[in-house]
């Protein structure tokens, strides 16, 4: 998929298109607070452009102000990526620089040489420091590519049998029209949502949103819970592999079985 098909996809109204490049040294200077972040992003990075700016004026939709946070505008950025393909700890660092950097909220497309992911993060007012605005939350990074996809399709012996469909309903449910619209914030809120149902659908094989920043948060608690204990059921059965002696063997089976249980367990629920 191009950065082309996904900003089709998404419908943006043309009286909010951009398409200005932004010096990839404002985000050295203002959003690199490591020296290895400087190198990243320097290495890395092939350039930076910001594609559309979503605000009252540009598509009809109200702002959102409270006392905890403030959606002025939906920035739309291009980050493209060179080199080899990159770790998926380098790719979600990227993202979250720039997600840290820009005041606004931002959907934010990674065009990576392994192929094309998208990234949200919601954010809030600090509590400590009048005027700034800090990240609610992890940030949400996930790959569009079937290939680059970072969580394997769990039901299926074909998994782009399965996830070109999931892909395909996705595409649909990002258009800007099929978006709650009462405000910005609403608007950010289902995308949010259309990224964590894709998420979602990569292990249950159905692609289901709902709309709504709680069942988002416990949407992603139930991901995160899988991805821990998928990652114990991969250490285990290595540990299991490597064992030399039969207690042991065993011990470390018993513990992979228990864990796979509640992988079942925790599936079951993402389900529902």
């Amino acid at each position: 998929m191009t950065v082309d098909d996904f900003v089709a996809a998404l419908g943006l109204p043309v009286g909010s298109r951009v398409n200005q490049r932004v010096p990839k040294k404002l985000l050295v200077e203002n959003g690199a607070p490591t020296a290895a972040d400087k190198r990243l992003i320097n290495d890395r990075i092939e350039g930076i452009q910001w594609l559309a700016a979503l605000k009252p004026n540009t598509m009809g939709v109200p702002a959102y102000s409270d006392d905890v946070r403030e959606y002025l505008e939906i920035a739309v950025l291009c980050l493209t990526l060179r080199g080899e393909p990159m770790t998926q700890a380098n790719l979600a660092r990227l993202a979250e620089l720039v997600h840290r950097a820009v005041p606004y909220p931002v959907l934010l497309l990674l065009d990576a040489p392994q192929g094309l992911s998208v990234s949200l993060a919601h954010k809030r007012w600090a509590q400590n420091e009048a005027g700034k605005v800090v990240l609610d939350g992890d940030v949400m990074t996930t790959a569009l590519d079937v290939n680059a996809s970072e969580a394997p399709v769990a039901v299926s012996a074909d998994p782009a049998a399965t996830a070109q469909p999931i892909l395909a309903t996705f595409l649909q449910a990002i258009d800007l029209r099929h978006q709650p619209r009462a405000n910005l914030m609403d608007v950010y809120l289902g995308w949010m949502a259309c990224l964590l149902a894709l998420q979602v659908a990569r292990y249950t094989g159905t692609f289901k949103h709902v709309i709504g920043l709680q069942p988002i948060l416990d949407k992603r608690e139930q991901l995160q819970t899988i991805e821990r204990l998928a990652a114990d059921a991969t250490s285990l059965r290595s540990q299991a592999a490597k064992a030399r002696q039969l207690a042991q063997q065993v011990e470390l089976n018993l513990a992979l079985q228990r864990v796979q249980a509640q992988l079942t367990q925790a599936r079951s629920q993402l389900s529902n």
